[in-house]
């Protein structure tokens, strides 16, 4: 009986942090956002560094030179969002969509990108060094690729593998 109510407990508390739509900012922990509802907030220059943004929706949101390192991001919605600026070196981004988002400056070395969609996003300045992208997504985008990260010093067209 005793078992019973205690592992209902874990699974009363274990499923709280999984769908709990609220975040939670903690800065000595990984926050967890996954979920979130964060349309229209300005989280610009905020440090998210190793956080869960999974399946959270970012709609028109301000994320204007945020670190957003590590973190996950899968099946998140950036669309319209402003991530330029951004560091999202080492996300886990899978199935991310980043259509109409300005991409300007942001970094995504070493990201992986796989079914992820950058429809009409601004890349200008934009790095993917060694980043996993769809081989289509790395086509449409280098039809418009311009430009060189101010921090890393490496072009767009370079970081796709544009000819």
């Amino acid at each position: 009986m005793v078992a019973v109510g205690v592992l209902g407990l874990v699974g009363l508390v274990g499923t709280s942090f999984v769908f709990n739509p609220q975040p939670t900012w903690a800065e000595e922990a990984a926050q967890n956002f996954t979920f979130a509802d964060l349309r229209y907030q300005d989280l610009s220059n905020k440090n998210f560094e190793g956080a869960s943004l999974a399946g959270a929706i970012l709609l028109k949101a301000n994320l204007q030179g945020t670190n957003l390192k590590s973190t996950i991001l899968t099946m998140a919605t950036f669309e319209r969002a402003n991530l330029s600026g951004a560091d999202l070196t080492e996300t886990f981004a899978d199935r991310v969509l980043f259509n109409e988002a300005n991409l300007t400056n942001a970094i995504f070395t070493d990201a992986m990108l796989t079914s992820s969609r950058f429809y009409e996003a601004t890349i200008t300045g934009a790095d993917f060094s060694y980043a996993f992208l769809d081989r289509t997504q790395v086509t449409m985008m280098c039809e418009y690729a311009d430009g060189v990260n101010p921090v890393t010093g490496i072009s767009t067209r370079e970081s796709l593998g544009c000819s």
